[in-house]
């Protein structure tokens, strides 16, 4: 919604403002300068990038129109898991989890949060450090290196679509001087022909440095930052799942290390003191009956 809202303010003010000055409209209708501009910086875009790459990138597309995978709701769900997970393993032992580590997809506790349960990226990533944490003699700091490394390399591929499209914002404005280019050799070859028509001819041409300029810093280059954002927003869950894991494993009591995992979230999206209490006493109403 706001990608779109975006997007109209941008035409609208470039637009307006040039039909407020007196502009005509009508000049700034060159089909075949986007053509060159567009379809050149796309040519390349495809030569420059693997097939995983475009792939990753088609695929990221549409998730600019879609609002975060976690909200606050969403968060206290995931952090609640944990906390139960956490207090089983407290009162049982570890190898109590091994049953729902192993297939979480029949364990009543994990059924209890459903969006954890879909979110099968985070789940892998959850029930394979809670079963070497259940093997015994984890280190805590080399299980800690393991999880920045892989986070690194989630953190990396969720950049690749962001990257590549940036790539491309970057070419368009070089791209848009080419189509201007070739507009001026044009006039130049049709210089006999009245003024009227030379100065719209050289009009045109000048069109192609400003679609190339308007593509890459008003379309694009935004849709990587955008990109770039929502991948910052997926990190968030995985790094609050191993503040946890790595608190419990420091020897905090599932009270404490929960609250090691809300103090990683972003504000916007991090639940209050009380919210995440209320919702882990919660957790222990059941039994309680």
């Amino acid at each position: 919604m706001f990608v779109v809202i975006g997007w109209v303010v941008v035409i609208g003010s470039v637009i307006g403002s040039f039909v407020a000055e007196g502009g005509h409209l009508a000049a700034l209708m060159q089909p075949f300068e986007l053509l060159c501009i567009f379809g050149a910086a796309l040519g390349a875009f495809v030569v420059s990038n693997p097939v995983s790459t475009l792939k990753k990138t088609v695929k990221a597309l549409p998730t600019m129109f879609k609002g975060a995978a976690y909200s606050k709701d969403k968060y206290i769900e995931l952090i609640a898991l944990l906390y139960e997970l956490l207090q089983k393993a407290r009162k049982e032992g570890m190898m109590a989890l091994e049953a729902d580590v192993e297939d979480p997809e029949s364990s009543a506790l994990f059924q209890k949060y459903s969006h954890v349960l879909h979110d099968h990226h985070l789940l892998e990533f959850l029930v394979d450090y809670l079963r070497m944490m259940s093997s015994g003699n984890i280190n805590v700091i080399e299980m800690q290196d393991l999880m920045d490394e892989e986070l690194a390399t989630h953190h990396a591929e969720s950049g690749i679509a962001a990257n590549a499209i940036q790539k491309m914002a970057d070419g368009l404005p070089a791209f848009g001087i080419v189509a201007a280019v070739m507009g001026v050799v044009h006039t130049m070859a049709s210089v006999g022909a009245p003024p009227a028509v030379l100065g719209e001819m050289i009009a045109g041409a000048l069109v192609g440095t400003f679609l190339g300029i308007l593509l890459a810093y008003g379309f694009m280059g935004p849709v990587a930052d955008l990109l770039n954002a929502k991948g910052a927003q997926e990190a968030k869950p995985y790094q609050c799942v191993k503040a946890v894991l790595l608190a419990s494993l420091n020897g905090y009591a599932p009270p404490i290390a929960v609250e090691f995992g809300r103090k990683m979230l972003f504000t916007a999206d991090r639940p209050s003191f009380k919210e995440l209490d209320d919702a882990v006493r919660a957790t222990k109403t059941p039994k309680a009956a």
